[in-house]
């Protein structure tokens, strides 16, 4: 497997508290990855890591076969990271906050161009694009920040609850384009209390329980493992 993220026994602790305890996973180019666990389990903590935003404590992470630790600016280079509480900002329109961003990662301004369209495009908010971010519901925000973190084309795309949110159709909407992304060659490391949208989304998933991977696999293979219906139902067997 060509390899977008090689994490290998990783921990992470805050003080005292392992807030991650030695956990290895791998992600394939092109792959949609789910990290899925309950509140605390370590999951946001593992991206944040990946991303670079937080140091490692111990173990190994790589990013296209760049270290995290030592090249922290060769991996920024081949990712977006969404976070899940990620804001914008809300005296500026829709589109001058994607122009804001595209600014970052255009050497010129046709190249600034074509990302803001493409945000545009991926947002799907209308004439609504025009209007400043603090008349958005919460819904309209995350496409826009979802168009932000996308529209850049990123070797890995780091999406923390992606459809938070978001109703029924729209989440719909930005499912199909996570997948679209994904069959374009993008990898997708993505977390989400959904288990519709993981087994949906997701080639394969890691189960984290109190900062342990406890299961692993592709979402058919672990429903027969466990003999069950659903993702959710897998979730509920692993971690008890």
């Amino acid at each position: 497997m060509d390899k977008a993220i090689e994490v290998k026994d990783l921990t992470k602790n805050y003080g005292k508290v392992e807030a991650i305890k030695g956990i290895s996973f791998q992600v394939g180019k092109g792959e949609i990855f789910g990290l899925i666990g309950p509140n605390g389990a370590g999951k946001t903590t593992a991206l944040r890591v990946i991303s670079t935003l937080l140091q490692v404590t111990s173990g190994s992470i790589k990013v296209f076969g760049y270290d995290v630790t030592k090249q922290p600016d060769k991996v920024r280079e081949c990712i977006s990271y969404l976070p899940e509480e990620a804001g914008a900002y809300k005296n500026l329109s829709g589109r001058n906050y994607l122009e804001f961003m595209a600014e970052f990662y255009s050497k010129n301004a046709q190249q600034k161009k074509g990302i803001v369209e493409k945000g545009i495009k991926i947002a799907q908010l209308g004439e609504r694009i025009k209007d400043k971010v603090s008349t958005y519901s919460k819904g309209m925000t995350r496409k826009l920040l979802l168009a932000r973190a996308l529209m850049i084309n990123p070797k890995l795309a780091i999406l923390d609850e992606p459809t938070s949110g978001l109703d029924v159709v729209n989440s719909q909407g930005i499912r199909r384009l996570i997948k679209s992304f994904a069959k374009s060659g993008t990898s997708i490391l993505l977390s989400s209390h959904n288990m519709l949208e993981v087994e949906f989304l997701c080639d394969r998933i890691s189960l984290i329980a109190q900062g342990l991977m406890v299961e692993g696999g592709s979402p058919q293979k672990l429903k027969e493992k466990y003999q069950v219906q659903n993702i959710e139902e897998v979730f509920m067997e692993a971690v008890r």
